[in-house]
């Protein structure tokens, strides 16, 4: 499994998380139909909020300090934790990367933990599916919602489990 560090992202990193943040959601696009914005770039306001925002949590993933990923996470003390965005760079994934991220970032924020994904994103299926087995075990729910005030979109998928102070994992 190769070495991959993560921390927290600073405004120095910002540019680097807004690149890959095209990345990310020029792969989203795939399931959504969701098109760029005519400069090119794609809605980046979870961006912002990341960097300026209370509340929120940026962090980046390197390999060999070399950008390979990043994750939100919102609100990072609050009662429940949302993964709310999450990426690795193709030509990191089927590495373990991703499982090592997320430990990680999980790791830091103890308590209840959520996280959203689309059923027709079948590689995200897989993913946060075998990520829920291999942190809590049995004890974890998912549960299709519908998106907030998109009825026109199908249901996000909502993985929830809870992660102690000593890293053992249980259901929420």
């Amino acid at each position: 499994m190769p070495d991959v560090s993560v921390r927290l992202a600073t405004a120095g990193d910002r540019p680097v998380v807004e690149r890959l943040w095209l990345m990310f959601r020029r792969d989203l696009s795939g399931f959504r139909g969701v098109l760029p914005n005519p400069d090119g770039t794609f809605r980046g306001d979870r961006v912002e909020a990341a960097f300026a925002r209370d509340g929120w949590a940026p962090y980046l993933f390197l390999r060999d300090d070399r950008p390979v990923g990043f994750a939100f996470v919102r609100p990072p003390a609050g009662p429940v934790r949302v993964l709310n965005s999450f990426f690795v760079v193709r030509g990191a994934r089927r590495e373990g990367v991703g499982l090592r991220a997320v430990r990680e970032v999980v790791g830091r924020h103890p308590g209840s933990w959520e996280v959203a994904f689309q059923y027709d994103n079948h590689p995200a299926v897989r993913f946060w599916r075998r990520v829920a087995r291999e942190l809590a075990g049995d004890a974890w729910s998912e549960e299709a919602r519908p998106v907030p005030d998109r009825p026109e979109l199908p249901p996000d998928v909502w993985i929830s489990f809870a992660a102690g102070q000593t890293g053992s994992l249980t259901c929420r």
